[in-house]
């Protein structure tokens, strides 16, 4: 059957996921290391929707949400992050909604802006309204482990996406999130090749998070193999600007001859680049942060920032609904799913402006 002849939602439907292909093809050349599998995820998407698209003989919502009939009302799945103020989660909910839209899934978000007991009121709310599914993006991955048990005992599955939940009896059917621990390395590499394998170094950090956990994990993992480059503070900046400002302010001041910065994230690694300019230390000082906002690839472009980790937000979003859906459906479920990181250097910012999406994160190790 020719595309012409699909009805016209469905090809609507198609071509979005035509351009979440692209920009699984477009990501860092540094991701695209393991190419068959994220290829292989957005051609499989693609072939699923078209298939059930030549299927005229089915009405538009046939098939669509896991387990459901015609006539039944969509199930909804209540989302709560950590945040919607930042690109990263921002980019995230994109890639739960378009997956929401195509299983017919029905999305309630909701967001903790860094507030634990906030959370915990919304998936309280989430379990009063009987949602089918939640996923949630821990405030603090021990603290929400009482709302997760709750959910537990009322039958309704979990689902975490970017971070992990890490109390004990706490049951999550999947977790999708960033392989952070490789992304910890490359930003080890990438800093110790910015301070020529020599200098101090400081680490702003927010332990309270399992994905900072894992990334600094790695990070720390990776400084073995660079003997020239030594820790000499470990300081948490709670993932936010001002925070990370303050602490930035301390540790140049306690450390002069400080030579680099890792930053958790892209607020704190922004955050420490006003302290180190305010101290007039730039150029003395290399950061490199992690998520590769759009305002950290500026800093990077002009220099200001050594380089950056990038994540795919959009294919974890897209990724946790397709677990849901799966599970609903009867599916079994990998318990983990981790997505490749890479890093986004000058060079990359280079090629960026100049439009050619191709070469990005070539300059990773």
């Amino acid at each position: 059957m020719s595309i012409s002849a699909f009805p016209a939602t469905r090809v609507a439907r198609a071509a979005r996921l035509i351009r979440a292909e692209r920009l699984i093809r477009a990501a860092p050349s540094g991701a695209r290391r393991r190419p068959t599998i994220l290829v292989a995820l957005a051609i499989v998407v693609l072939a699923a929707t078209l298939a059930a698209a030549g299927c005229g003989s089915k009405g538009e919502s046939g098939g669509r949400a896991a387990g459901r009939g015609a006539g039944q009302a969509a199930p909804v799945i209540g989302v709560s992050l950590l945040t919607r103020a930042h690109p990263f989660y921002q980019d995230l909910e994109a890639g739960l909604r378009l997956a929401a839209e195509e299983q017919g899934f029905e999305l309630l978000v909701q967001a903790g802006e860094f507030d634990v007991a906030r959370q915990k009121d919304q998936i309280a709310d989430f379990l009063v309204r009987k949602v089918a599914a939640i996923v949630v993006c821990p405030c603090d991955s021990r603290s929400i482990g009482t709302s997760i048990e709750a959910a537990n005992a009322a039958g309704v599955p979990v689902f975490t996406a970017d971070i992990a939940v890490l109390a004990e009896g706490a049951q999550v059917v999947c977790h999708v999130a960033s392989d952070n621990v490789e992304g910890g390395r490359l930003a080890a590499r990438a800093l110790s090749r910015a301070i020529e394998g020599q200098g101090k170094i400081a680490i702003i950090d927010h332990p309270e998070v399992e994905s900072v956990i894992q990334r600094v994990r790695g990070f720390e993992q990776e400084l073995q193999e660079h003997p020239g480059v030594r820790v000499v503070a470990k300081l948490s900046g709670r993932g936010v600007k001002d925070g990370a400002f303050r602490t930035t302010e301390d540790v140049l001041q306690a450390h002069r001859d400080l030579a680099g910065i890792f930053a958790i994230n892209d607020d704190s690694a922004l955050g420490a680049l006003a302290a180190v300019e305010k101290a007039g230390r730039r150029g003395r000082v290399s950061i490199v942060g992690f998520d590769a906002v759009p305002e950290a690839r500026a800093a990077i472009a002009d220099g200001k920032l050594y380089a950056d980790v990038v994540q795919q937000p959009r294919l974890i979003g897209f990724r946790t609904i397709g677990a849901i859906a799966d599970y609903l459906a009867g599916k079994p479920v990998t318990p983990r799913v981790l997505i490749p990181c890479a890093l986004f250097t000058r060079d990359d910012a280079r090629r960026e402006a100049a439009g050619d999406g191709s070469g990005a994160g070539a300059g990773a190790p």
